[in-house]
């Protein structure tokens, strides 16, 4: 109305703008880009679209929750794994688990196939009853169970006089390793309570209040004596969401309800082993190997998907089948593996002896190689007068490039880890200079020795029992086991350049190469390594979600495993408290290569544990026959030290030769103690690395004794016995244990004596020390599995 004289306002600056209009450039381009017109009920701009993703999470996170929960307590969800474990051995699980069959089969005999159908709660359920005192039937249910069910009774109070004994040593050993496994959902129910209300009232809020720290937070304590209180626990528990261990939920797994053995007339000593029962978490393709657990790695012949034996719709069935329906069941489908799919069975691989052949040269090479050596050997040197044989060693002409030595038996002479014939920072001039904070050596000492090369040692009148009991009283009298463990005596008998042939100088941990692939054992022929470890792993996760011909979570299906061996077959078959349990395998998992195991030792266990000694590896569902070496875990460094024994109250890398495994798996190591006696554990850890490139090394320390001392010279015995030992070992550094360093100059006498330099003066109670090391492996196993050589 007011035509162009209507006021125009002008606008407000920046400091006052809304806070829309100011995070408008923070709105990405893809919000930007859904952004249209907005409807009457919504606001505009940033703020709706941020709204409006957030919904979408939420949605996205309850529909895949609902998945989840509709996958785990659905009808086609596979029946739930009920353990019972009692914490102590005065727990009476028989009369729970009849109780907890009742409550679920109700009129009907449920009880004649291991799962239980119970149409009142909506729910199938298998219930295993853990054995007392049997560790190895408790951790197999414990690692196929989705609900521990502990058990505890205060009439445990009563035997063991003690106010807060719920769980005696074996319920405490076996709860260790549960928790090393990962604990699935957990529930305390306890038995044996007292009428007298206040009485049980106190017994179950001690109980709680004893158990509370043992068990994870949400862990509920229900008391189960009567059927009402177990009614209510059924309730909850059905509508309980299932949390497993992550390393379960990454695999297919089948728990056998039924073992059958079918004779093969093909080959001999060999039968398929007809697996029955429910799949769960992932699908299983037909193409794929699957472990049994105990027995080693195996092909499929053939799926079959069986009807459903335990349903929960039986309104129309009427009752549940028999046993003797069950094994008639006919196959609704059956797969059979594709020959130009199906994952090859490869443990070990296979040499080829002619891979390291080499041709013998020719006359004429050999001719011109004689030709170059006698053109090095005439280049001379000019040498400044007064300069020693040592410093002419080191200094370069512009025309020279060998480094040759300036001992005549320089070529005996041990090589250090760099190629070096002796320190690789010395100086052209008379001083050389030592990587760590250690005084520099002043070579010009060397020139002024009081003592002549000719003196013949007190020692050298000795026989060989003598200068063995004086090198033991030494010893007695200053090794220090646990500062300097590695002290090893040289040999009277065998020479030392041949007794350590193997061994050399590492200048350091830190900075010195090691060739990875250098002299490396004829096992390592027989093992895989990976160039890329981490991008092979995406390949084969990726490759598993596009197969095929699968059989999906939750069927009820019979596998029949191909070429089994009969014993071992056999001896699954009579397997009555241990579960057989087949679980998937990805791609390239049977293949043997060198893996790494985080591993301590267990607080239980105090007997020492050598290295290279047989150990049984439960890794997952994967129980492995290993003689592991460990090794201190240097984070900072290339190389890593072994160790002789597993120390307590730390954590070693213990590596062996075992299948690989592409996901993170708990471990726990067994050790035997007799054909009698059941194993008893001994360290437990987790899956680290699969890398047959880690270098572990083993470190001797030679020591020596220092016998006439000069200020930063002295005369050392006892650490050589000849004087081709001491130019042997001449190009590696020495050292002390009060902290000096230094180098060896020469022998002195026939009896191994040496004259050293050091960086600082020698006490005449010190101990010189030379430090050297070789590359260890570990030692490959007499069979993989333990079923296998029973």
């Amino acid at each position: 109305m007011g035509g162009s004289r209507l006021q125009v306002n002008k606008e407000h600056k920046t400091r006052f703008a809304s806070k829309s209009s100011r995070n408008v450039h923070k709105i990405s381009s893809k919000d930007k880009f859904k952004m249209s017109k907005p409807d009457r009920n919504m606001g505009k701009g940033a703020k709706a679209a941020r709204l409006q993703r957030n919904k979408m999470m939420r949605e996205q996170k309850r529909a895949a929750i609902l998945k989840e929960k509709r996958a785990s307590s659905g009808p086609t969800s596979p029946p739930r794994v009920i353990m019972l474990f009692g914490l102590s051995a005065s727990v009476n699980l028989n009369s729970l688990e009849e109780d907890i069959i009742s409550l679920l089969s109700g009129d009907q005999n449920g009880a004649a196939f291991p799962a239980i159908a119970s149409p009142e709660y909506k729910m199938r359920a298998t219930v295993l009853k853990a054995p007392h005192g049997d560790l190895l039937a408790c951790m197999e249910m414990a690692k196929v169970a989705d609900l521990i069910a502990f058990v505890a009774s205060p009439n445990s109070l009563c035997e063991a006089n003690d106010t807060a004994d719920f769980i005696d040593s074996f319920g405490s050993q076996c709860l260790s390793v549960f928790r090393i496994l990962g604990l699935p959902s957990t529930v305390v129910l306890i038995r044996d309570l007292p009428d007298d209300l206040k009485r049980k009232h106190e017994l179950k809020k001690m109980c709680t209040y004893v158990l509370a720290s043992e068990f994870p937070e949400d862990c509920k304590f229900y008391p189960a004596d009567k059927k009402d209180e177990l009614h209510k626990f059924m309730w909850l528990f059905k509508e309980q969401r299932l949390i497993g261990p992550h390393w379960r939920n990454e695999r297919s797994y089948l728990m056998g309800q039924k073992v059958d053995m079918i004779a093969d007339s093909c080959s001999s000593g060999k039968c398929t082993l007809a697996l029955t029962g429910y799949l769960r978490v992932h699908s299983l393709s037909v193409n794929q190997l699957v472990h049994v657990t105990g027995a080693g790695d195996f092909q499929l012949s053939k799926i079959e998907l069986l009807k459903d034996p335990c349903t929960l719709n039986v309104r129309k069935g009427g009752d549940f089948m028999d046993s003797e329906e069950i094994d008639k069941a006919q196959a609704v489908r059956c797969l059979t593996p594709d020959p130009l799919k199906q994952e090859p069975l490869v443990i070990e691989n296979i040499p080829d002896p002619l891979a390291g052949e080499q041709t013998w040269p020719t006359e004429a090479e050999m001719a011109e190689a004689d030709k170059d050596h006698d053109k090095k050997t005439k280049k001379k040197k000019r040498i400044p007068k007064g300069t020693s044989e040592y410093q002419a060693a080191w200094i370069v002409d512009d025309s020279d490039v060998d480094y040759s030595g300036s001992d005549e038996d320089g070529d005996d002479g041990m090589v250090m880890d760099d190629g070096e014939t002796g320190f690789p920072d010395q100086k052209h001039d008379s001083g050389f200079e030592f990587d760590e904070d250690q005084a520099s050596l002043n070579l010009r000492d060397s020139d002024e020795e009081t003592e002549t090369d000719s003196v013949m040692m007190d020692g050298e009148t000795l026989t060989k029992e003598q200068i063995e009991d004086q090198i033991r009283k030494i010893k007695e009298s200053h090794a220090e086991d646990e500062e300097f463990p590695d002290e090893v005596d040289t040999p009277v008998d065998v020479p030392a350049r041949k007794r350590f042939a193997k061994y050399r100088g590492v200048k350091s941990f830190r900075t010195s190469s090691w060739d990875p692939k250098e002299s490396l054992p004829p096992e390592y022929a027989r093992i895989f390594a990976f160039d890329n470890f981490s991008r092979t792993k995406k390949h084969v996760f990726a490759k598993s979600l596009d197969e095929q011909e699968t059989v999906p979570a939750g069927s009820y299906a019979r596998l029949y495993i191909k070429e089994v061996p009969e014993g071992v077959a056999s001896k699954l078959c009579m397997s009555k408290t241990i579960p057989v349990i087949a679980s998937g395998l990805l791609q390239h998992e049977s293949k043997v290569s060198v893996l790494h195991f985080s591993i301590k030792k267990h607080d239980t266990y105090d007997a020492p544990i050598k290295a290279k000694e047989e150990l049984l590896f439960h890794v997952g569902f994967r129980q492995i026959v290993a003689r592991p070496i460990f090794s201190s875990d240097s984070i900072n460094a290339n190389l890593h030290k072994m160790e002789r024994f597993l120390h307590e109250g730390r954590f070693s890398i213990a590596s062996i030769y075992a299948p690989i495994s592409f996901t993170s798996l708990p471990l726990i190591a067994l050790k035997s103690q007799g054909e009698d006696a059941s194993p008893v554990i001994a360290a437990t850890g987790s899956l680290r690395s699969v890398d047959a490139d880690r270098i572990i090394l083993k470190k001797i320390i030679l020591t020596g004794y220092p016998q006439r001392v000069s200020k930063s010279k002295a005369t050392v015995r006892y650490m050589f016995h000849n004087p081709e030992d001491v130019k042997w070992f001449k190009p590696v550094e020495v050292w002390t244990k009060l902290g000096r360093r230094g180098r060896i100059k020469e022998p002195v006498g026939t009896h191994g004596a040496m004259k050293c330099i050091l960086n600082g003066v020698l006490q005449q109670h010190d101990t010189l020390c030379m430090s050297l090391y070789k590359r260890t492996y570990p030692k490959w196993p007499l069979q993989w599995c333990p079923l296998q050589g029973a």
